[in-house]
């Protein structure tokens, strides 16, 4: 059996001890790639991928905003920092925080004007990069990388 793909591009020579190892290491090198080409598109803005995320989430919570904990669970990568990364971007004046008058514990979160102007600028670029990466996929291949990777995270 030929040396597999990903044992080259990570330049190690001995064979992975099982298909599933393998297969995790090979999955972890294409996030990766994915992540390094769309933040592409963030750093001339001075945003990460992170920062991106939580504007794209305010953005779709609306005018009613959200709690910085609804925030957080709808990350696509989980960090346990969502009030320095709320903080960073109320910092850049994307974000505006309010405790509601009637649950002072509560913070609610808020996308700005130049949040939502700041994302409209990014829409396309992060489209094209997005079209860029997966060219090679035909709509079929891509519904079932989706189906497989739903399979993935439903394993606790």
């Amino acid at each position: 059996m030929a040396a597999s793909r990903i044992l080259a591009e990570i330049k190690q020579s001995k064979p992975f001890a099982s298909l599933e190892q393998e297969s995790i290491v090979a999955f972890m090198k294409t996030a990766d790639h994915l992540r390094r080409i769309q933040s592409a598109a963030f750093e001339p803005h001075d945003l990460t991928e992170q920062q991106f995320n939580v504007l794209r989430i305010l953005r779709g919570a609306g005018a009613d905003g959200l709690p910085t904990l609804t925030v957080a669970d709808r990350l696509i990568e989980h960090t346990p920092g969502i009030t320095r990364l709320i903080d960073r971007l109320e910092a850049k004046g994307l974000v505006r925080r309010e405790r509601p008058d009637q649950d002072r514990r509560q913070v609610y979160c808020f996308i700005t004007k130049a949040g939502l102007e700041l994302l409209l600028k990014l829409d396309p670029e992060v489209e094209k990069s997005a079209k860029r990466l997966l060219k090679n996929l035909s709509k079929s291949e891509m519904q079932s990388l989706l189906a497989v990777m739903e399979k993935i995270r439903d394993v606790s």
